[in-house]
């Protein structure tokens, strides 16, 4: 795919003017490419510029062009490459399936499909110590901003939720398939510590990361509850009739003809269906089984778009 130029043709002169070209570049690329591509640049002309500090910004920049390339240039090898990476790590698919009972039982051949359910599992476990970070957190340092200790708390506090929205992108990339940032988030370097503080609390992606870690509480307790109620109740749908037909549930039939199910060695009845029904039930346990699998994954589809849009800055990079 070829980049979009919207930049001159005016070679850069600093290393924000590098940058900002090829941000223009990746105009159209995934936001977390973009953000990726950002710091690598920013990191790899940074450290040219220490290691010879006799030179100019222009002077630097004009020396590496042969070696890490023009923007435009870095720009389209971001892009091949990520292509390319994407690929590798994209999990095998089932082959497509034309029909429509194809596509509904080919759910179970997805391998995305059980780690959308892991992942939900997860989440509860995730969301609960997200939850209590961020109020831990906020509460501490807020409570002692007036003492004026509660101030590089709350720039710690902060910086740890950078780092925490960096570690729930990796989850997300890998269990889900959403691409997620993979280095932290571009912030320009010439700015005084007093400025970059001052950009941490301003921007707009701070503060969703921060909503996002709280929402995955309540989030993370609907998603185990759906989980576990659809699962538990699925396989015991399947379970009962043919627990009962193999002999290993003890059965026995009422006067209006209800089969008893329960365990043989078991301390009470379970539960108690028409003997003709247990097929039926059985077909019902296995459709909704893969209803369920579909909802799994259609979940995990659902909560990897909520992450990339509360996690990557997307409006810096349209």
């Amino acid at each position: 795919m070829n980049s979009i130029h919207t930049h001159s043709n005016r070679p850069p002169q600093s290393i924000p003017e590098y940058l900002e070209q090829l941000r223009q570049s990746l105009a159209g690329a995934d936001p977390a490419l973009v953000q990726d591509a950002l710091y690598d640049a920013e990191e790899y002309l940074r450290s040219e510029l220490a290691e010879q500090p006799g030179k100019s910004e222009a002077e630097v920049i004009a020396s590496v062009a042969s070696s890490y390339g023009a923007p435009e240039e870095v720009a389209d090898i971001y892009r091949d490459t990520e292509v390319k990476v994407q690929t590798a790590l994209q999990p095998p698919r089932p082959a497509p399936r034309s029909s429509p009972i194809g596509r509904f039982f080919g759910v179970a051949a997805d391998p995305r499909t059980y780690a959308s359910l892991f992942y939900m599992v997860l989440s509860l476990a995730t969301g609960i110590f997200y939850f209590t970070w961020v109020v831990t957190g906020l509460s501490v340092s807020l409570s002692l901003v007036v003492v004026l200790i509660g101030i590089p708390l709350l720039i710690l506090f902060f910086g740890s939720v950078r780092l925490l929205s960096l570690v729930e992108g990796r989850l997300v990339e890998v269990m889900l398939g959403e691409r997620m940032p993979r280095r932290p988030l571009y912030a320009a370097r010439g700015r005084t510590w007093l400025q970059r503080i001052g950009d941490m609390f301003t921007d707009a992606r701070t503060w969703s990361t921060l909503f996002y870690l709280l929402l995955m509480l309540p989030l993370g307790i609907v998603y185990f509850t759906i989980n576990v109620t659809l699962l538990s109740l699925s396989l015991s749908m399947v379970a009962a009739p043919l627990l009962a037909w193999t002999g290993i549930a003890a059965t026995g039939v009422t006067d209006d003809g209800w089969m008893v199910l329960g365990w043989t060695h078991g301390t009470g009845l379970s539960t108690s269906v028409p003997l003709l029904a247990t097929p039926f039930l059985l077909f019902a346990g296995v459709l909704t089984l893969f209803a369920s699998l579909h909802l799994f994954r259609a979940i995990g589809r659902m909560h990897g778009s909520i992450a990339k849009h509360l996690l990557v800055k997307t409006a810096q990079y349209s």
